[in-house]
């Protein structure tokens, strides 16, 4: 993973990216359907508001050194997006600037000794602190191309789309059954390999198209069709991330 201070780079461009979209977005917008089931618009801001707030609690629990984890409960996150989901358009934006400036200042609060301490993510999983703005900026650029405002995933920063790829690669290669797997081959970036590769099974395209794929965010069938991925061999099923 890169070094914090490059991830909060990224971070902050996605958030930019992220306000003008909201400021373009007409009042009625926010009742709009996300591209996730389920969810409108007004869903997923709510969600990126609480969920710089989740992580300004680790960064807190990394400079004191006093437990404070993401959420309270199990429930909370839900109960938390259900309850913001209908406010104004207005509402929502305020709280998503406010929420990520809340971000920026608790990580430029950190010192270079408190990025390394333990934190616990969401997941239960003991982290460094230094992996919370990956986790941030992972939010700001995918969910963004989710609120369904013009922006794909073509638009991801370089570097980022390529630690995209790695990240999601490594969480699924723990996932896929034993024995099968492929390479993935990014245009000039390198390979990176996912479960235990089949020879034969490759799958090629730029960084942004191959985390389209491995996120969700667009099937191998159409991508292939649309010859943004190539793919040779039997590849094999991929867990649904995250």
């Amino acid at each position: 993973m890169s070094r914090p201070e490059r991830v909060l780079e990224w971070v902050e461009d996605g958030q930019h990216r992220l306000l003008a979209a909201i400021d373009a977005m007409p009042d009625d917008a926010v009742t709009a359907p996300s591209a996730l089931p389920g969810w409108t618009r007004g869903h997923l801001l709510t969600h990126l508001a609480r969920n710089a707030d989740a992580l300004v609690n680790l960064l807190t629990w990394a400079r004191t050194g006093i437990p404070a984890p993401m959420y309270t409960s199990p429930d909370q996150r839900a109960t938390d997006i259900e309850a913001g989901a209908g406010r104004p358009l207005a509402e929502q934006r305020a709280d998503v600037r406010e929420s990520a400036a809340r971000f920026r200042k608790a990580a430029e609060a950190l010192s270079a000794d408190a990025w390394s301490a333990t934190v616990v993510s969401g997941q239960g999983r003991e982290i460094p602190a230094s992996e919370v703005p990956w986790l941030r900026a992972r939010e700001v650029w995918i969910h963004l191309v989710d609120l369904r405002v013009g922006v794909g995933m073509d638009a991801l920063p370089p570097g980022f789309a390529r630690a995209l790829v790695r990240d999601v690669a490594g969480w699924m290669s723990a996932r896929v059954e034993p024995g099968i797997g492929a390479e993935l081959a990014m245009e000039g970036h390198g390979t990176v390999v996912l479960g235990t590769p089949v020879p034969g099974a490759t799958v090629t395209g730029p960084p942004h198209t191959l985390a389209s794929w491995l996120t969700g965010r667009g099937s191998i069938q159409e991508l292939r069709e649309r010859r943004e991925l190539r793919v040779t061999g039997e590849l094999p099923d991929i867990p649904r991330w995250l």
